[in-house]
């Protein structure tokens, strides 16, 4: 789920803090009320923000002190030294740092603060396949290759394998193609750049400047037909032609960073596996791979996910984790620029159990998976051992009954529940009541279990910087993190019962059919969670205080 929302066709969207800025007249970079909006109180500021700071106060109210919950990041990595996180981040208290040796004989050398499961001696992967790319490589020989009644043969033997092939080979083949299209349209606009700055001729951008432009040559039309469109856009109209010219380098950078690896990413003939890592891939079984590099080449999207679970207020910034008081971090670095990989899946969420998280937060997700098989065992591994699984729902805006999105804790859509108790599926909502699931968002009344912020939402992200960023990869660490909280001060809690509790308790809304997008039908709300936990499932020391209330409450009714 590591992708940028960028619109697919250009100027078909923008990036949500200018539109935010043309409401409110406010620089999203100084608006200290966006940045936090995601922590509001739904009844006080009629935002469906998760209540935060309520939450924390109830559960002190009732005498409840908390214990430190860890909470795995499976994600891209983590700057774990970064101001805003450096101070939650989890130290594995049977390691001596860099001593080159496994003192707690867990299988991983100098393993501070996590694990990479996508490095290896020398280096770190950074680009990698998606997993349709993989699979068409790994099939096509089986099921189309030169022997047309081997091929016939294999399909009937492996029909299971069969129908997985046929899926990746339609997306890999639509996508691969669309990947080279935008890169060729992105590239175009953005050598075009120095030829709208020019037609410009230092005034700003608005349709009636445009309109006046006269082109010379087929270039200069071109450059002037963008500019026709982007004068339309509260990004970039009325802005001067520096403005227009920096926006623009801005646009399509990102356009470009997004699209550019997909060409490795489609490649059938690129594999950085073998050489960097330098494990079996085939090996399901084996564990003892990767290094202790924690951040890795791209650690924005596992750094942000970080920060909203964790994050503390640093400097001037006023951003904070919603389980900033309680939670600390451990970064298991799973997510290349790409797709992750079953083995590396399977292997994090077992390394992360086993060194001591309760939550696991997964802001990934792909339309296959090979190992499927392998990944449910490391669920219901994690489910023996008490340990929830938040996994974020997917970005393609598509009922996830009709396009799953793996790892999936239903092994069939027909299945009435799913096969473990201990994982908890995540929506994307907004701070516009109007518009409350994010256009982006999947959904599903069964399979998807609530809905929390995941649009602008700010948070840390490398090099000791701060960014908004969208996604239900966004709203995924946000429940992560509420689920920590409950946690820390009631830790006699199953995960069963936590995702109760944050369904039962949600915020419902039946406006633009919200009601049907998710289980609870509603956004998260930390306080009340707090309150129906307590309620129903608290058997802690403070338990006394509680029965006495109880039996109080019997004598009044008598």
């Amino acid at each position: 789920m590591k992708k940028v929302l960028l619109a697919a066709v250009f100027l078909a969207g923008f990036s949500f803090s200018y539109a935010q800025e043309a409401k409110t007249g406010v620089d999203p970079k100084e608006d200290k009320d966006l940045m936090t909006w995601y922590h509001k109180d739904f009844t006080t500021s009629k935002v469906y923000g998760v209540n935060t700071e309520n939450a924390y106060k109830f559960l002190e109210s009732k005498g409840l002190k908390p214990k430190t919950v860890v909470v795995g990041v499976l994600d891209s990595g983590v700057q774990v030294d970064h101001p805003g996180l450096v101070k939650n981040v989890w130290s594995n208290p049977n390691e001596v740092p860099n001593n080159g040796k496994d003192d707690d004989g867990n299988g991983y050398i100098d393993d501070i603060h996590g694990w990479n499961f996508i490095g290896g001696k020398n280096a770190d992967i950074d680009i990698d396949n998606m997993e349709v790319t993989r699979v068409v490589k790994k099939y096509k020989p089986l099921f189309e290759g030169d022997d047309s009644a081997k091929n016939k043969e294999n399909q009937a033997k492996m029909p299971e394998d069969f129908a997985m092939y046929m899926k990746a080979k339609e997306l890999f083949t639509k996508k691969s193609v669309e990947a080279r299209q935008s890169v060729q349209m992105y590239t175009m606009i953005n050598d075009a750049i120095p030829t709208m700055v020019k037609l410009l001729n230092g005034k700003p951008v608005t349709p009636e400047n445009v309109a006046a432009i006269k082109p010379a040559e087929q270039k200069e039309a071109m450059a002037a037909q963008v500019l026709a469109q982007v004068s339309q856009s509260p990004e970039f109209k009325g802005k001067s032609a520096a403005e227009f010219e920096k926006a623009m380098k801005g646009q399509m950078k990102e356009a470009l960073d997004y699209f550019g690896p997909q060409s490795k990413q489609y490649d059938l003939e690129y594999d950085p596996r073998k050489e960097i890592v330098g494990d079996n891939y085939d090996n399901y079984a084996e564990k003892s791979y990767g290094n202790n590099h924690y951040e890795g080449p791209d650690a924005e999207h596992g750094t942000h996910v970080a920060g909203i679970i964790a994050g503390l207020p640093n400097g001037k910034e006023v951003q904070y984790g919603v389980a900033s008081k309680v939670a600390k971090i451990m970064s298991v670095r799973t997510v290349p620029n790409g797709d992750e990989r079953d083995k590396d899946v399977a292997n994090a969420i077992r390394y992360a159990v086993d060194n001591g998280a309760k939550v696991l937060n997964m802001s990934f997700g792909k339309p296959v998976s090979p190992g499927k098989n392998v990944v449910w065992d490391a669920f219901k591994y994690a489910q023996d051992k008490g340990v929830l699984l938040v996994k974020a729902a997917g970005n393609e805006n598509e009922d996830v009954a009709e396009h799953l999105a793996y790892p999936t804790n239903f092994k069939n859509v027909t299945d009435e529940k799913p096969f473990v108790n201990n994982v908890l599926v995540v929506g994307a909502s907004t701070n516009d009541n109007n518009a409350l699931r994010a256009g982006f968002s999947n959904f599903n009344k069964k399979m998807v279990d609530v809905f929390a912020p995941g649009q602008e939402i700010y948070s840390t992200v490398p090099h000791n910087e701060y960014k908004y960023l969208q996604g239900t990869s966004m709203a995924s660490p946000v429940v992560a993190g509420a689920a920590a909280v409950l946690l820390a001060y009631m830790p006699n809690l199953t995960p069963a019962q936590v995702i109760e509790s944050l369904v039962k308790s949600s915020n419902t809304s039946t406006a633009s059919q919200f009601a049907d997008f998710s289980q609870a039908g509603g956004v998260i709300d930390l306080k009340k969670a707090a309150e129906y936990a307590y309620a129903n499932f608290y058997n802690g020391k403070s338990g006394a205080v509680k029965k006495a209330e109880k039996s109080a409450k019997k004598k009044t009714k008598k």
